[in-house]
C-alpha cells in the first residue's frame, strides 16, 4: 500500500477521467466545513457580550458553548450517519448545511439564556450530519497512501472557521452588535447551500452496483457496526484519547478570549485578532504535519497513526503551562502558538485510522461514533468543566481564575498520550485490509 505509483499531487483524486471534480469537491467541503467552525466557534469571542447583555455565569456560558451543542451534535450523527452510509451523502450534508446556519442566525434573536441555549441545540442538530459522511467521502476518493493528507486538508477548516469566526464576531461585536455576527454568519451558509449541492455529488451514484456482500453489509444496522467495533480495541482508545484531547481543545476554543481580556485587559476586538492568528497560523500547521507523518510513517507501521498525535500532546503540555503563565500579552502569544500547532497534530492521524479500522460501508457510521464520543466529551464536558472550575476557583483566585482553570485543564493531555499509545499497540491487528480503490 505503499505510494510510489501515487500521483504527485495531493487533489488529483483517484478518479483520473474527472481531477476537476474531485478537487472542486474537496473545496466545497473545505469551505463547508469552515463554515461549520465559524458557526460552531464564534460563540466563544461572543461569550464577553453575549455575558454581559443576558446577564449568564460563566458556569452557564459554558452550557451554552458546550452541552447545549453538543447532545444533539453528538446524539443525532449516528443515525444520520448510517442513513449516509445507504443514501445520497451530498443532499444529507446539503439539508444539514442550510439547518445549522439558519438556527445560528436565530441564536441572534435570544434574549435569554433558554432562548440562546435552544438556539444552539438546533445548530448542533444540523451539524449533525455534516462532518461524518464528508469523511467518508474523502475516503473514497482519495487512497489509503494519501488519505491522512487528504483528511488533513479537511480539517483545515477548524483552524480557518475558529479563526475567522473569532476574528470576524470580535469585528462585529466591537462595531455594531453581537446578534449581526450570528445574523450574518447564518445567512452566508443559507446561501452557500444551493452551489454546495449543486457541486458535492456522492461518488457512489456512479458507481456499479454493489456485489451481494457488499449490500448486505449496506442493510446492516448501527448494532452490526458496533459489534464489530467492539472486537477492536483500538478504535475506543482512540476515541476516548482524542476526547480528553478535545476537552482541553474545546475547552480553550471557547475560553481563551475571555481569558485574554480578564487577564491582560486587552479589548474584545484585540482579543480576538490575537487569538485569530495563533489558531490560523498554528492550526494549519499542526494539522498538516499530522496528516503528512502519519501518511508517511502509517506506510510502515500501523501504529504511527496513534503514537504520532500521542507525542504530540505530550509535548503540548509545558507550552501551554508556559503560555497560559505569561505575564505580557505578546510572550503569551508567542508560546501558545507551539502547542496550539501539536494539539491539532491528530486529526490526520487519527480520523484516517478510524476509516482504516472498518469496511467501506460502515466508514460514516464508524465516524460518527468516533465524533459521539469525542464531541459529548470533548465539548459537552470540556467546555462547561472549565467554567465550573473558573467559578469554584474564583474564591482563590479572583479575577485569574480562568487562568488557573486553564492549566489545570492541560492534565487532559497527558491523559490523552496515554491512551493512543495503547491505541498504538491494538492497530496493526485491528485494521480492515482491503484492495486499493481503482480509478
Amino acid at each position: 500500500m505503499g505510494g510510489a505509483g501515487s500521483p504527485p499531487t495531493l487533489l488529483s483524486g483517484l478518479n483520473e477521467g474527472r481531477p476537476g471534480r474531485t478537487g472542486a469537491m474537496m473545496a466545497m467541503l473545505l469551505i463547508a466545513y469552515t463554515l461549520n467552525f465559524i458557526d460552531r466557534q464564534i460563540v466563544g469571542i461572543l461569550a464577553v457580550p453575549i455575558k454581559a447583555d443576558l446577564g449568564l455565569s460563566d458556569q452557564q456560558l459554558g452550557l451554552m458553548g458546550g452541552l447545549a451543542f453538543a447532545l444533539f451534535y453528538s446524539g443525532l450523527g449516528i443515525p444520520i450517519a448510517r442513513l449516509a452510509d445507504r443514501h445520497d451523502r451530498g443532499l444529507i450534508m446539503t439539508v444539514a448545511l442550510a439547518l445549522w446556519s439558519l438556527m445560528t442566525a436565530v441564536c441572534g434573536l435570544a434574549q435569554n439564556f433558554w432562548q440562546i441555549f435552544a438556539a444552539r441545540l438546533g445548530v448542533g442538530i444540523g451539524e449533525a450530519g455534516g462532518v461524518a459522511p464528508a469523511y467518508s467521502l474523502i475516503s473514497d476518493i482519495y487512497p489509503a497512501d494519501r488519505r491522512a493528507r487528504a483528511l488533513a486538508i479537511y480539517s483545515f477548516g477548524i483552524p480557518i472557521g475558529s479563526a475567522s469566526g473569532i476574528v470576524f464576531g470580535g469585528v462585529i461585536a466591537t462595531l455594531i452588535d453581537w446578534r449581526y455576527a450570528f445574523f450574518i454568519v447564518g445567512l452566508i451558509g443559507l446561501c452557500l447551500a444551493p452551489l454546495f449541492r449543486k457541486v458535492v455529488r456522492d461518488p457512489r451514484a456512479d458507481a456499479p452496483a454493489p456485489s451481494p456482500a457488499t449490500a448486505a453489509q449496506e442493510r446492516a444496522g448501527i448494532g452490526a457496526v458496533l459489534a464489530l467495533l467492539a472486537r477492536k480495541p483500538s478504535f475506543w482508545l482512540l476515541a476516548v484519547g482524542a476526547s480528553c484531547s478535545s476537552m482541553m481543545g474545546y475547552g480553550l476554543f471557547f475560553w481563551l478570549p475571555s481569558f485574554l481580556v480578564r487577564s491582560f485587559g486587552i479589548t474584545l476586538l484585540s482579543a480576538s485578532l490575537h487569538y485569530g492568528a495563533i489558531l490560523l497560523v498554528g492550526g494549519i500547521a499542526g494539522i498538516w504535519l499530522g496528516g503528512k507523518l502519519a501518511d508517511d510513517m502509517g506506510k510502515r507501521s500501523r501504529g504511527a497513526y496513534a503514537l504520532i498525535p500521542a507525542v504530540a500532546f505530550v509535548a503540548t503540555v509545558p507550552f501551554y503551562a508556559a503560555g497560559i503563565s505569561a505575564q505580557s500579552i505578546l510572550m503569551a502569544i508567542a508560546l501558545l502558538l507551539v502547542p496550539t500547532a501539536l494539539g491539532l497534530v491528530w486529526l490526520g492521524p487519527i480520523i484516517a485510522a478510524v476509516q482504516g479500522l472498518v469496511p467501506v460501508t460502515m466508514r460514516t457510521t464508524a465516524s460518527a461514533i468516533f465524533l459521539f464520543i469525542n464531541n459529548l466529551i470533548g465539548i459537552g464536558i470540556g467546555t462547561p468543566a472549565i467554567g465550573w472550575l473558573s467559578d469554584y476557583l474564583k474564591a482563590s483566585h479572583g479575577g485569574e481564575s480562568l487562568r488557573h482553570a486553564i492549566l489545570w485543564g492541560t492534565c487532559f493531555y497527558v491523559a490523552a498520550a496515554a491512551l493512543l499509545l495503547f491505541a498504538a499497540r491494538f492497530l496493526a491487528r485491528d485494521w480492515h485490509e482491503e484492495a486499493s480503490p481503482s480509478a
